[in-house]
């Protein structure tokens, strides 16, 4: 509370603090919202779910924590663990001169960089930070880099039956049906052929045509041959792969299948050709994902780097913001196809054998982890920027943002991911991959990514951190700010 009253020590922090949980609360809600891209029902629904669920907790805490805290008062430090510490902004410098200017550049070393209560661990973190950035940001790249490589060898797939428990029911059908048929029986294809529109003279030679296309098909156990409905209009056969339905080669039978043997089979006539059944439905679900994936980031990305833009006015800032977020999730999916993909650790959680990356898990992280990036990173650059127009001082602003936010930042991750890996208490496996997935994200965005590498950017960029195209830039309406919040003696 900073020595201020309880009610007034509300109003200041939802005047100040209450603007960085709007924004991110809005961050978070368009990279939710970003699933409907995917025009996939239940995914979409998801993600309008979840954005429900965090606009109510914006409103909570713009409305009820500041008034919970108005009405409990000094109370509510009547009982803690360690002494309170007072977050305190680096003093102002008079005049009002503009942030970057001559003036200020020159009268940096006035003894302003920190308020007198900027202490402890993290206060000569930050120090460390502004004296050595290029060590700080090549260490963070290192790593993040070191844990993305195994994502250059991504396979996103369906989960078959095979990788549950052996105490499942469903495993021990799946073994007893390898054993017995082989492992691709675990998921046939069923081919379908309508020749409704092929005249009835012609039927004969088609069918002839598919039989032949449909012999020695590479990577396929075995066709049964084809038989006709009732009826004469259509024509079925199964198709077993040498390999279990997760497999790759299962998805490259599908494609062959679909793609090359039908079609040949059928040219010249007028008949249509399908591949179906539930392993040919989630392969087809997987292109599905494969084909938008990249418009749901591209969206997301492109609307996050909008908000950042607007509301701190910085477009380098906003463009570090996108980026260094997808190295975070890079890094993410890296960690999930080592572990699950690669098999390292694996059997530790529970998991016999390699599995692919569930079609839709990186989607999901996706949304989630970006927007719990930006959540930290809104909260991170609302101090900087508030130190950065009250002082003009870049430098400094961003070992004070850092100082200040970090303890915060770190118990909220960890929070976050202590709910996470719980999940990997799961028996399912799509839901140990979710919660290792975001669990470890959640971790990398604030250890590496919010304590190396942002810090060390924005040290780096210094003032050109905040440049904005002239016809972009309302600047004097955030000095005009900057001046009233300077003469109302407000800290933040």
């Amino acid at each position: 509370m900073d020595g201020a009253d309880p009610v007034t020590a509300a109003g200041r922090a939802v005047a100040t603090s209450g603007r960085a949980v709007v924004v991110s609360g809005c961050t978070v809600i368009v990279a939710l919202a970003g699933l409907y891209v995917s025009q996939v029902s239940f995914i979409g629904k998801l993600g309008v779910a979840a954005a429900v669920t965090v606009v109510t907790a914006v409103i909570g805490a713009i409305t009820l924590v500041p008034a919970l805290l108005g009405l409990v008062g000094r109370r509510i430090d009547c009982y803690h663990v360690r002494k309170p510490v007072a977050e305190g902004l680096p003093a102002l410098r008079a005049g009002g001169t503009r942030p970057g200017s001559a003036r200020q550049v020159r009268t940096r070393q006035a003894g302003t960089r920190r308020s007198a209560e900027a202490q402890g661990t993290w206060h000569r973190y930050a120090q460390r930070v502004e004296r050595r950035p290029w060590w700080f940001l090549l260490a963070g790249l290192v790593a993040v880099g070191v844990l993305a490589i195994p994502v250059f060898s991504i396979r996103l797939g369906h989960i078959d039956d095979g990788a549950d428990p052996r105490s499942f029911t469903d495993r021990r059908a799946y073994d007893l049906i390898t054993e017995g048929f082989g492992p691709g029986a675990n998921g046939p294809f069923l081919l379908v052929v309508d020749q409704s529109r092929v005249p009835r003279a012609g039927r004969p030679a088609l069918a002839a045509s598919l039989t032949e296309a449909l012999t020695d098909v590479p990577g396929a156990a075995g066709i049964s041959p084809l038989r006709p409905t009732g009826d004469g209009q259509v024509l079925t056969a199964t198709a077993v792969s040498a390999t279990s339905p997760q497999s790759a080669g299962t998805s490259a039978l599908f494609s062959r299948l679909k793609d090359d043997v039908l079609p040949r089979g059928v040219s010249g006539t007028a008949a249509t050709t399908y591949v179906t059944g539930a392993t040919a439905a989630a392969e087809d679900f997987l292109d599905i994902i494969r084909a938008r994936l990249p418009l749901i980031i591209g969206v997301v990305v492109a609307l996050a780097f909008l908000i950042i833009l607007v509301v701190f006015r910085g477009l380098l800032v906003a463009l570090k913001a996108a980026v260094l977020n997808l190295l975070s999730i890079a890094a993410s999916y890296g960690v999930l196809v080592a572990v699950f993909q690669w098999g390292w650790g694996g059997p530790a959680l529970g998991i016999s054998g390699t599995v692919p990356i569930e079609s839709y898990v990186p989607m999901m992280m996706f949304a989630i982890v970006f927007g719990l990036s930006m959540d930290y990173e809104v909260f991170l650059l609302a101090r900087v920027h508030e130190s950065w127009l009250l002082t003009g001082d870049s430098r400094a602003a961003v070992a004070h943002g850092l100082e200040i936010t970090a303890r915060v930042i770190t118990c909220a991750a960890l929070i976050m991911a202590s709910v996470f890996a719980a999940f990997i208490l799961s028996d399912n496996i799509v839901v140990k991959m979710l919660g290792l997935g975001l669990a470890v994200s959640v971790l990398i965005d604030a250890t590496i990514v919010r304590l190396l590498l942002v810090p060390a950017v924005m040290t780096l960029l210094g003032a050109r951190a905040w440049w904005l195209p002239r016809r972009l830039d309302r600047e004097q309406d955030w000095y005009r700010f900057r001046n009233r919040y300077r003469d109302a003696g407000n800290q933040p």
